[in-house]
């Protein structure tokens, strides 16, 4: 079994082409960057509103999209492309992943996935800042 640490993006990006984690400047998205990696995961991805499921190093342009704004089909379409680029470079029945993500992120993909934990489930963002404030 290995370890997979998922982050959703967020709105606050820098506003050049970057690396993935490096486009994301949010403290919410550092903090659980930075809690992902204290973690020691065997991967860890990023899950984009407009590009699904990132690799940390892939190359991206910044963007105006959010999940927040997507209809339930398009929420689902989302979802089966992260699943089916997960199910690629993951096991979906056997590895653990670790959901650094909100409800709307992770709402469809877990019917799919056996074994997942959720950090800061249920946790304000003011409560998650302060939670991930002790990572480093």
């Amino acid at each position: 079994m290995k370890t997979i640490a998922l982050i959703s993006c967020v709105s606050k990006k820098k506003s050049c082409v970057t690396r993935a984690e490096d486009l994301y400047n949010s403290p919410l998205f550092m903090g659980n960057l930075r809690c992902a990696r204290q973690r020691q995961p065997d991967r860890i991805f990023i899950l984009s509103a407009k590009y699904g499921l990132l690799d940390l190093d892939t190359f991206i342009e910044p963007y105006d999209l959010t999940l927040n704004r997507f209809s339930v089909a398009e929420l689902k379409d989302w979802s089966e492309r992260v699943l089916s680029d997960l199910a690629v470079k993951t096991d979906l029945q056997q590895d653990l992943f670790v959901f650094y993500a909100g409800e709307r992120y992770r709402k469809f993909l877990l019917a799919r996935i056996t074994s997942y934990e959720i950090p800061h489930q249920g946790l304000s963002i003011g409560k998650q800042l302060q939670q991930v404030a002790k990572c480093k």
